[in-house]
């Protein structure tokens, strides 16, 4: 019998694939349990849809993170920050600062979690930032942190 899981079966398969399995395997357990359906016309139709349109989100979703990377690539971000003597700054520059800072300088919104900054920051000077966008897309930024 040929079904569709619809849940990933430890030692059948993932989530989508299309098995032909014995049929009291698939009647008793993948059916019975909600691990699979069975392998209609309709539910092949509905699989294909299914695929074809995760496919198009994927395709929207790396064209937004490309535009993205087109409007910050190899941009510097200005920060202003505080500090004592010495020049050492009263905490450090972090990845919610440079998110911030992306969003009024470039009107950018990069989620925070997606700014991985090679070193803290803690001192005035020139630093370097990588953006890691999902699919593979990423691209650097540079960081100027001044005085305020």
């Amino acid at each position: 019998m040929k079904v569709i899981l619809i849940k990933d079966v430890k030692g059948s398969g993932k989530k989508g694939d299309v098995l032909n399995v014995a049929d009291g395997y698939a009647r008793n357990f993948l059916i019975g349990k909600g691990y699979a359906l069975e392998a209609t016309q309709k539910n092949l139709n509905d699989l294909q849809g299914k695929k074809s349109s995760e496919q198009h989100k994927i395709e929207v979703e790396i064209a937004d993170n490309n535009a993205l990377v087109e409007k910050i690539k190899d941009k510097e971000v200005v920060i202003r920050a505080k500090a004592g003597q010495g020049g050492k700054l009263f905490g450090a520059v972090t990845a919610a600062a440079v998110s911030d800072e992306l969003k009024k300088q470039y009107g950018v919104d990069v989620d925070k979690k997606k700014i991985n900054l090679s070193a803290e920051i803690k001192a005035f000077g020139d630093f370097s930032a990588a953006i890691k966008l999902s699919h593979g897309v990423s691209c650097n930024i540079q960081i100027k942190v001044t005085e305020e």
